[in-house]
Order: C-alpha cells, then structure tokens, then sequence
C-alpha cells in the first residue's frame, strides 16, 4: 500500500494567473489532488534508470520496424511513412515524451505500460504545479525527481547546436523563429504550448503561436504564422495519425516541406512508431528478458490476464480489461474503436487505502527528467487525477 501525505492545495486564482484553467473536473472535484505521493530516493532512481533505458529500447525497435517496414503491423498510415522514413534517417529531435509505468511503489515491478512520444499531456502539472506544491507548503522544492524544466530548455537549444555539448548557442543561432500550434477551445493543450514557447524563449528563440487552422503551408517556403511569417520550426500538439487520416493533402505538403528542409517538425513524425501501442509487441519479441517489459501481441495472450487497448488510443478509451478465461472484468467506451487492438499481459498497478489505482509518468527530455502520477480506477481514464510526489 502506497503513502500520501496531505498538502494545502494551490489557489485557484493563482493557478488560473499561471494559465492552468483545468483544475476542476466537470464534477467539481479538484483535478490536482492536494497529497503528495512519498517515493524514496531507491524508487525515483528506479524510475530513472527504467525510463532511460526503455528509451533506447524504442530506439533499437524503431530501427528494426524501418528497415523491415512493418509500417503497417504498426497501424501508420501509408501516407506518413515518407515523413517517418526522412525524420528518421536526418535524426530530427524528440523534443520530449512521457513514459506511462506501471509499478515502482510499495514492491512492485516497475512495467511499461506504453509511451506517449507523440502528443503527450500532464507537461504542465510535472514541470510547474506539483513544484509549486512543495513550495506553497513550505517544502523543500528540490526534493522531487523533476528537471523536467531545465531540460527541456537543453533540449531547445539543442535544435541549434545539434547536441554538441561544447557549442555555444549565441553563437550558433542566427534568429531562426520557432511556432507553436495547438486546437481552439482546447484549454489544456494550449496552456501546455504556451509553457513551452516561454521555455523556448528562455532558451533564446525566437518564438510565436497560432491556432492550427490559422497556420499557412508552402511546400518550398515552409510553415507560416498568422502573419505569414515563415517558422524554422513548427511544434504542433496534434497526433500525427489525426492529420494523415484527415487531412490528405496537408500531409502531402507536410512531406514536400521537410524534404526542403525550409521548416522542420516537433515532434518529428518517427515519434508517431514510439506512439503505436503494436511497437510493445515489437519490443516484446526483441528484448524477452527485459525486466520492463510484458507480454504483448495481436491475439488474446491464453491463459493471462490481459489488457485489450486500441493502437492509437488515448486517455483509457476502448480499453478492456479481461481475467484469465478471456473474459471481459470492466471496459470503457470511445472514439478509437476502428484501431486494430493489442493484447499485453496485466500489470498490478500500486493502490493506496482507500483502493485507487496509480500510474506513474516519467518524462524524456534526452533522459529522464520528470515524475508524476495519474490516480483514478483500474482504468485510468479522463475522469483520473494528477498527484504530484516527494523524495523522502
């Protein structure tokens, strides 16, 4: 049974003032929960080291899914595979994601659940809110696995050093513009790019936003802002799989813009492989004996108990669990159900008194970075909780 401790929580004038305007679910219950998640400094080393090395297992495994094209195993879309392939081969930057882990509390196992490379969200509570935390309690703020901030800044300067460790940025950059697009009337989502912009901007770019219908694209000028000024760089908060299903000839300029290389794209479209549920089935024939790992395929796994979830699902939607027999324990609907489902082994999921689920998320930003926790039922859907976490 895992520890909490109670905190005061934050006000909520002052977290609409920082921007996080989604601190209360439609049921009126406080989306952060005012405790603290105690991890020992064994477990947040544990975490780190397990996020580290699952990163370069994705890494392998995206490699082994190129060179074999087994785009469509996979469930990418033909249409993107040229923008996957070029991404890939020219290294662009994963400027972040965010690990989703079973385990790693009260003596469980730490097990990957799955990666959210693409378009991951709770940036905002890992970086600054469960922070800000420790420090309205008179906390000491440093004790928490969380440099999640300080590296995503490393991560935007290395967009212009190229990762050299020795260059200097001021030097290296010569004004290039770097344009954030998310949804209107998505609350989260733009609060969330509106903190990276300002990260960005500390970083020493120059940096803008618009709405994603207020973007232009030229396929040898590149991506434009509303004022229709050319980005060197676009960062849009939007599943990849979304624009090539929706939007056909988007995607097509999307593919001339890059092989210009007038504008290049964050996340890069590779990160959409790390996406895809079917890479764990693909990590799970490539490394067996990995401590990280469950038993994952395309079929029901016999005699298991199993999780069924959707290739390109989010937030819990269309996820079943079933026992042993096959059948199904509980289940969720959603808007996911055309995906191709896959099958991997259940994972126990640490519980607390009052038997509500955990999962931990731990951020990749070049390394592990960041921790935080997602608390609800046995599926950890929409209606979940975030619970930030000490280091005692």
């Amino acid at each position: 049974m895992i520890e909490t401790v109670p905190v005061k929580p934050l006000d909520k004038a002052l977290m609409e003032e920082i921007g996080m305007a989604w601190h209360t679910d439609r049921d009126g219950s406080d989306y952060i929960v005012p405790e603290l998640v105690q991890v020992s400094e064994d477990e947040a080393e544990a975490y780190y080291a397990a996020a580290n090395d699952l990163y370069e297992m994705y890494l392998e495994a995206a490699g082994q899914v190129i060179d074999n094209r087994l785009y469509y195993e996979l469930g990418i879309p033909s249409n993107l595979v040229g923008l996957i392939e070029q991404s890939w081969k020219e290294e662009h930057l994963h400027l972040y994601g965010r690990f989703d882990l079973a385990g790693g509390l009260d003596g469980l196992p730490i097990k990957l659940i799955e990666f959210n490379a693409d378009t991951p969200t709770s940036l905002f509570e890992t970086s600054i809110i469960q922070w800000a935390l420790l420090k309205a309690n008179g906390m000491d703020e440093t004790r928490q696995f969380n440099n999640l901030h300080e590296m995503l800044g490393e991560n935007f300067r290395r967009l212009i050093t190229g990762g050299d460790e020795e260059a200097d940025f001021s030097a290296a950059y010569r004004g290039e513009k770097l344009l954030f697009s998310s949804m209107h009337d998505h609350p989260e989502d733009e609060r969330t790019l509106r903190y990276l912009q300002n990260v960005a901007h500390d970083a020493g770019f120059y940096t803008d936003f618009c709405y994603l219908n207020e973007a232009g694209f030229l396929e040898q000028e590149g991506v434009f802002n509303k004022d229709h000024q050319r980005a060197d760089f676009w960062f849009k908060l939007y599943p990849w799989e979304d624009i090539a299903a929706e939007e056909l000839e988007l995607t097509r300029i999307l593919e001339r813009i890059q092989d210009s290389g007038v504008t290049r794209f964050l996340n890069p479209a590779y990160t959409l492989l790390f996406q895809s549920k079917g890479m764990l089935k693909v990590l799970w024939e490539l490394f067996p004996d990995s401590p990280y790992l469950l038993r994952a395929g395309f079929e029901p796994l016999p005699g298991l108990a199993q999780v069924e979830k959707k290739l390109f699902g989010r937030e819990g939607a269309n996820t079943a669990i079933l026992d042993a027999a096959g059948q199904v324990i509980q289940s969720t609907g959603g808007p996911y159900q055309h995906h191709k489902s896959l099958y991997q082994e259940r994972a126990a999921l640490p519980q607390d008194a009052a038997g509500q689920h955990y999962q931990a998320g731990v951020f990749h930003v070049g390394e592990a970075c960041g921790l935080g926790f997602r608390r609800g039922g046995a599926i950890l859907d929409n209606g979940s909780k975030f619970v930030g976490h000490r280091v005692v």
